[in-house]
């Protein structure tokens, strides 16, 4: 501390000798000085008439103390400081300089401070700064955007004086109309004689974006503010955003390294703070004009930073409705608690998933309304909902390893999205089976819970074919893999055995649940379509009663294991997998000999099962 005060000393002490140095090049040296001024320190002896002939105050101060003949005066709170006031003082006397774009708001406000209008002497000094901010500033955007770094220092005079809204209202009309000419430069006609704009990967009217990144965070503000009044295009507007956080935010001391967090300066993490708060409320709220990584990017800072409540949900509803637009490595955001909790941030993601449902379910409505409209359904596999889907198996596969994951937020996750969201259940298996590798310690009902997550019936061969075998799932879950292994086989056995039969059935499957047909009405097709549905309920409860039965026959089979033998309690297991039926009846005898060897391969696949219960 008793180095720091030294230092702001000898800087006052050497900016003293320094102006007394430059003011004695200029002043009258053959006539005394008559009055001292003292500004931040530096004193000034001049002469009172230069001074009272062009400044209103000097002249009022002077008059109130004409009896005890006045020599010393101190200007406080002068805006600008010493160097202002030298200016001020060689314009009165009579000593020309140079008005530049970093000098003119100083000039104005001192022209103010110290009543130097045209009241007082013509041409003064504040109307000769006011035409060149005017005149010159508010015509050129670099020169609008030096005045506003230096009003950064001369708040709120330099607002009162409107000094900041001149130069801002000039920049953004400056951009609207840069960017409306390239516009224009940019149309040209296609090959069909259409007039159309091109598209560029940076529009030519965008260069303003690196010249007005250099302003401070409040500055900024309200120069996109007033952009977004004028009409500056959201791409445009989102460009400037990116950038100006790319340059603010990228000094990661304090966001990234934890250890040193407490050693590095509040005043860096405040700032950094609101420059995430203040760019989140700047946003356009257009749809994927932000590139989905910098959004991000501003939610782990945000989350960092503690930043506030709404700017995080903000960015979280963004993101929550182009969640398709997403990589894992966008999701897997760290959690920076560093209390023995998860290692990645499972409660946001959830979140995320939670808006991209309801922005989902919203899209889905409309689509609903727009049904006969359309010529022709989208494909499943290309709509957003399967690719989210696709990125949370993903998503929980990477997180399944964690120890300190339980299952509830496990089961959160997997949960979030609908049934009819994952065509191919393999991922969520896969993410699943790694969760029961890692957590040993899982009770039965858990792992059922677990398990009534998967459906079997839309695994792929290679994953039925791995969990037939998997000694980690409940023994329900095996049975009923083993259950749909059987349905696949005969329903192949009946296809490779009866072409001719099965080909119109076919046919009539793709008709009524693929594409529209060109023979038939939208109406129709909507009738057909809502038939179908019923069919499928049918065989789904058939299927349900099939599987009820099966699982009454388990409790038979685990009791006949605690009272007989194993060779025994096999022979007896043969003879009620075959009252089932689960492969139906054989119609005539040259179908027979593929139910039988079916039969053998599947009781010891069930053998297989049965021993490793045992």
């Amino acid at each position: 501390m008793d180095r720091t005060s030294s230092d702001k000393q000898h800087q006052q002490l050497s900016l003293g000798k320094n102006g007394r140095q430059r003011y004695n090049e200029w002043i009258f040296r053959d006539v005394p000085s008559d009055i001292t001024i003292e500004v931040c320190g530096v004193t000034f002896s001049l002469h009172k008439f230069p001074l009272v002939s062009r400044s209103g105050r000097i002249r009022r101060l002077v008059a109130e103390h004409r009896d005890s003949d006045i020599s010393r005066v101190e200007l406080l709170n002068l805006p600008g400081g010493a160097e202002c006031f030298e200016l001020a003082a060689k314009f009165c006397y009579g000593i020309n300089f140079e008005i530049t774009s970093t000098n003119v708001a100083q000039l104005c406000c001192v022209s103010d401070y110290l009543e130097m209008t045209d009241d007082f002497s013509k041409d003064n000094l504040g109307s000769r700064a006011e035409e060149y901010l005017n005149c010159i500033v508010c015509k050129n955007l670099e020169m609008c955007v030096e005045v506003l770094q230096q009003c950064e220092s001369l708040i709120p005079l330099a607002d009162e004086l409107k000094i900041v809204s001149r130069c801002i209202d000039a920049i953004a009309s400056k951009t609207c109309a840069e960017q409306i000419a390239s516009s224009f430069s940019r149309l040209e006609y296609s090959s069909s004689g259409r007039l159309h704009m091109s598209r560029q990967a940076k529009c030519d009217g965008d260069w303003w974006i690196e010249d007005i990144s250099v302003l401070r965070i409040d500055m900024y503000q309200r120069v996109i503010t007033a952009m977004k009044c004028r009409g500056v295009r959201p791409e445009s507007i989102g460009a400037s955003l990116v950038n100006y956080a790319e340059k603010e935010l990228t000094k990661k001391t304090t966001l990234w390294n934890q250890s040193s967090q407490n050693k590095t300066d509040s005043n860096s993490t405040l700032h950094e703070k609101l420059v995430v708060e203040t760019i989140v409320g700047l946003l356009p709220v257009e749809k994927l004009v932000i590139p989905i990584h910098f959004l991000f990017g501003l939610l782990r800072s945000a989350v960092m930073l503690d930043c506030a409540i709404s700017s995080r949900l903000d960015l979280e509803r963004r993101i929550g409705s182009q969640l398709d637009q997403s990589t894992l490595d966008d999701i897997l955001i760290p959690s920076f608690k560093h209390s023995g909790d998860t290692l990645f941030d499972v409660d946001t993601v959830h979140r995320l998933l939670v808006n991209f449902s309801q922005q989902d379910d919203s899209d889905d409505d409309l689509e609903d309304g727009s049904l006969f409209e359309s010529d022709s359904p989208r494909s499943p596999s290309q709509t957003s909902l399967v690719k989210v889907s696709k990125l949370v198996d993903n998503y929980l596969a990477e997180i399944a390893p964690d120890a300190n994951l339980k299952l509830s937020k496990f089961l959160v996750i997997a949960e979030t999205l609908p049934a009819h969201a994952r065509t191919i259940h393999d991922g969520l298996y896969r993410a699943i089976d790694i969760y029961l590798k890692a957590h040993q310690g899982l009770s039965d009902l858990e792992k059922k819970k677990l398990c009534k997550l998967i459906d079997f019936q839309k695994l792929t061969q290679e994953a039925g074919a791995h969990a037939a075998q998997n000694e980690r799932l409940p023994l329900q879950s095996i049975v009923q893999v083993l259950y749909f292994e059987q349905l696949k086989l005969r329903n192949s056995l009946s296809t490779t055995n009866g072409d001719d039969d099965i080909k119109p059935m076919h046919a009539s499957w793709r008709i009524s649940s693929g594409a529209l047909s060109a023979a038939m009405s939208p109406r129709d097709n909507y009738a057909s379509l809502r038939r179908e549905n019923r069919e499928l309920k049918l065989e789904l409860a058939r299927l349900r009663m099939r599987l009820n039965d099966l699982e009454r026959e388990h409790v038979c089979m685990k009791r006949d294991m605690a009272k007989s033998g194993s060779r025994k309690f096999m022979s007896s297991f043969s003879k009620k997998i075959s009252r089932l039926s689960l492969f139906g009846h054989s119609s005539s005898r040259e179908t027979s000999s593929p139910s039988r060897n079916s039969h053998r391969t599947d009781s010891k696949v069930i053998e297989r099962t049965c021993a490793s219960t045992e």
